[in-house]
């Protein structure tokens, strides 16, 4: 069986960093029928450009609701800022239009011969082919004049959407939405704080801030009609409440009115007496909100709750572990870590964390796609918050494997991105030794890749950040019920027998496109044979049943443990080889591993 096995080589300090690939080292120790096929190394030394390589999805989404409309013009701004702001990265486009064809691949297209199943046999080849559709028209997203004139059309756009209250609707035709209004606003703000635009006090704005204000008064008025006794001694205060405020408070320069203060000051209080009990993105959001109301020692306490909840890792950053995505617009895991980025910006100044923050937010670019128009939007303002500095900071390392220097190849213009590889002849054990040296602090990550053939018998486990663990048993029916019991001399499995299949896999960051194949020994035939889809334990995934394995398509697997299972018949008797269960991040391939090829006996 041709077998890949990788060392994934995060790195964030200048200097060097050892990786030790400890099977690649020791393999001819371990087995006498192993044969090497391809040792293969894949490295990005900026992938801060994989946010501006997302831009094109915010300018082409198909619908002409306001939230869309919007999201065009935002994309449209930040493009024409970053073009104007460095001719380096105006040179970088044109590279991808004119030469770059494989700047243009999608990250599940690239890598075919490092995965495990052909794209084509997946049922993700749709999602291959539109984010390649996506990074091919960056190109021509970043022509000057093209860029100007989509703005000026979407502003237009928004202007016509926009009610004669000041607030927009969700589509054409609808009522008015405070939500929308309220994204549309901030996303103004944003714009502002990156130095796209100049002026927030503009007439469609002014509008619809009133708006935002009016909505506000009304919810205050009618508590206190509802409430009368309640309203000032308990918590009604709400995180639409909290995202108004925030809102607000990018638009200084439009005084609130003087019907509209009491209200505002209501909420304002609320929110400081009951901000422990709020989601973390409104307890970030009530952060800046306070800094702006110059009370600094305030805001203060709310940063060092957050820090204390906050783990930070070597690999992935800082992040929360509370940071997962819910039901409701407050609880998306990436508009969040964008928001507490600006956070630890504004109110702490505390430049260490947002760049660890900002790791976290890559890293999930790295085995996700990011799934919304404001996911996407948020997470680039994060990312350029300080400018476009970190798009001209190209770091490409210097790498070492064993005593052999690596002769970096033709590098990918922004990412950096590069890939070579060495024939079963050039491989050497101790080339398992890596060393990655960088000069400047900056976030970059690649990967070693080993593909070699080995006896499916004598196959060992190999595990990175993502692991599996096959178990099998005995299911019998006895006098209290179903039971399980564990393969063994005392145990043996018969002809008839059902076999309960345990397939435990345990991920510490969240994955998309994720594929188990679960071979099996030809005895065993599937209790299900019909593929589709199904849901067990937390986990959904599509089933395809096999002649010789069982493929399970994970479209979305959250950091976690999960086990699942199911059944086989025993229907000859002899011995057999059971084959290995691998598993393999079809996004990042580098997060791949395999469980112990065995062997079982039928009596």
């Amino acid at each position: 069986m041709l077998v890949t096995e990788s060392l994934p080589l995060p790195v964030r300090r200048k200097g060097t960093k050892k990786f030790t690939f400890t099977k690649l080292i020791q393999q001819n120790n371990d087995s006498k029928t192993l044969e090497n096929h391809k040792l293969t190394l894949e490295f990005t030394s900026n992938p801060a450009w994989y946010a501006i390589q997302a831009l094109p999805y915010l300018i082409e989404y198909p619908y002409e609701c306001a939230e869309q409309t919007f999201s065009r013009f935002y994309a449209n701004s930040i493009a024409e800022y970053i073009v104007l702001s460095n001719p380096k990265i105006k040179r970088v486009f044109n590279n991808w239009k004119n030469y770059d064809i494989d700047a243009f691949l999608s990250n599940l297209e690239k890598n075919q011969e490092l995965k495990a199943l052909i794209l084509e046999e997946t049922p993700w080849v749709l999602n291959a082919t539109n984010e390649k559709e996506r990074k091919k028209r960056i190109a021509l997203l970043f022509n000057y004049n093209k860029m100007s004139a989509e703005k000026d059309r979407a502003l237009r756009k928004l202007e016509q959407l926009q009610l004669s209250n000041g607030g927009w609707p969700w589509f054409k035709g609808m009522k008015v939405n405070p939500y929308i209004t309220r994204y549309i606003v901030n996303g103004f703000g944003h714009l502002k704080k990156l130095g796209v635009i100049d002026n927030l006090n503009t007439p469609i704005l002014r509008k619809a801030v009133v708006f935002l204000d009016n909505e506000m008064n009304e919810n205050y008025q009618k508590l206190k009609q509802e409430h009368p006794s309640k309203y000032r001694k308990e918590q009604f205060i709400e995180g639409k409440h909290i995202n108004y405020l925030y809102a607000r408070s990018f638009y200084e320069n439009i005084p609130i009115q003087s019907n509209h203060k009491e209200a505002y000051e209501y909420f304002y209080e609320q929110a400081k007496q009951y901000w422990t009990t709020f989601s973390l993105r409104s307890q970030g959001e009530l952060a800046l909100i306070i800094k702006r109301r110059d009370e600094q020692p305030f805001a203060d306490k709310i940063i060092a709750s957050l820090k204390e909840r906050a783990t930070t890792d070597e690999e992935m950053g800082m992040y929360w572990k509370t940071n997962t995505n819910g039901y409701f617009s407050n609880q998306r895991a990436i508009e969040t870590q964008a928001l507490l980025i600006e956070v630890f910006d504004e109110v702490a100044n505390d430049q260490n964390s947002v760049n660890d923050m900002r790791v976290w937010l890559l890293i999930q670019k790295q085995t996700t796609d990011w799934k919304t128009t404001k996911a996407t939007a948020e997470a680039c303002y994060a990312l350029l918050l300080k400018g476009t500095d970190i798009l001209t900071e190209t770091d490409i390392p210097t790498i070492q494997l064993g005593k052999t220097k690596v002769d970096i190849p033709h590098t990918e213009a922004g990412t950096g991105y590069f890939k070579t590889s060495w024939s079963k002849e050039e491989i050497k054990p101790e080339m398992g030794e890596v060393r990655v040296t960088k000069a400047k602090n900056s976030v970059a990550w690649g990967a070693l890749y080993w593909q070699y053939f080995e006896d499916l018998d004598k196959i060992t486990p190999h595990d990175t950040p993502l692991t599996i663990k096959k178990e099998l048993y005995i299911l019998q029916n006895t006098s209290s019920g179903k039971k399980l019991f564990p393969i063994s001399e005392n145990q043996p499995i018969k002809i008839g027998d059902r076999v309960k299949v345990r397939v435990i896999i345990q991920s510490d960051r969240t994955l998309e496109y994720v594929h188990l194949k679960d071979m099996r020994a030809s005895t065993f035939e599937p209790v299900n044979v019909i593929s589709g889809y199904h849901w067990q334990d937390g986990l959904g995934y599509y089933q395809s049943t096999k002649d010789a394995s069982m493929n399970f398509f994970i479209s979305y697997l959250r950091a976690g443990k999960y086990v699942f299972e199911y059944e086989l018949i025993a229907t000859q008797k002899g011995n057999f080889s059971n084959g290995i269960t691998s598993i393999q991040c079809m996004y990042a391939p580098e997060f791949t591993s395999h469980s112990e090829g065995i062997r079982i006996e039928v009596k």
